[in-house]
């Protein structure tokens, strides 16, 4: 089974490796006091009741479909707490870092919390939708302290040269891009991350990326990013 290469949390490196590879992993983020704050506040959301069960489709094709994911999630927003809001102003600062690099017009960051119970999963699956390639970078960001390969839960990504699993260990970014297929294998403890997208508001059809995908927009929620032109 094939690795994923590990880099820094430096922007000329990363741009370079998703571009060379399509994954790799975002070592040391977030940090640790920023991946011990958003597990707090996200096992806060949990007890509160404040998660809500993740759709498959969008738009007007949500269904609850826990054949093929199990996950509850909130969307990050202004409401999230300094944590989150925190966090999505250092993805958007990467997400202007990595267009000055990689030219891929991403113009926001969009991002919620997601909670696994045991035992459940989500099938596998693209970040675009069959009918939007607007998702363009996918982050999975993981808070969960001494994961151990027991566990279970790994994050499994296809690549062309065989599929690559990453346990979900806190401190720890899988960033992909939003059309490589992935699924996350069922685990035998509680399970938390983040899941990030970093979005072309713009079709990018002339990149020639048309692909099937099943995760939906959970909930309504902020995305963070440039300002669209005035009309």
């Amino acid at each position: 089974m094939p690795l994923l290469p590990a880099v820094p949390y430096d922007p000329a490196t990363l741009a370079a490796t998703v571009s060379e590879r399509g994954a790799c992993l975002l070592t040391g983020f977030p940090d640790l006091l920023a991946t011990t704050a958003l597990r707090d506040q996200l096992l806060h959301l949990v007890t509160s009741g404040a998660l809500r069960a993740a759709e498959v489709g969008h738009g007007q094709g949500l269904l609850l479909r826990t054949e093929i994911r199990g996950d509850a999630t909130r969307w990050l927003d202004a409401e999230s707490g300094l944590a989150a809001t925190t966090f999505l102003a250092t993805l958007d600062h990467l997400r202007v870092e990595l267009n000055q690099r990689l030219f891929l017009c991403m113009d926001e960051v969009e991002a919620h919390f997601a909670c696994y119970p045991v035992g459940t999963f989500y099938g596998r699956h693209r970040d675009r939708f069959h009918d939007s390639d607007s998702r363009v970078l996918s982050l999975v960001s993981y808070l969960n302290q001494d994961w151990l390969p027991e566990h279970g839960g790994a994050l499994r990504i296809y690549l062309p040269e065989g599929p690559a699993d990453v346990l979900p260990q806190g401190g720890i970014t899988v960033c992909f891009l939003s059309e490589i297929e992935h699924e996350v294998l069922p685990a035998s403890r509680q399970r938390l991350s983040i899941a990030s997208w970093m979005r072309n508001r713009r079709s990018l059809s002339a990149l020639g990326h048309h692909q099937q995908a099943v995760e939906g927009r959970p909930t309504q929620g902020a995305t963070w990013g440039d300002r669209p032109p005035a009309q």
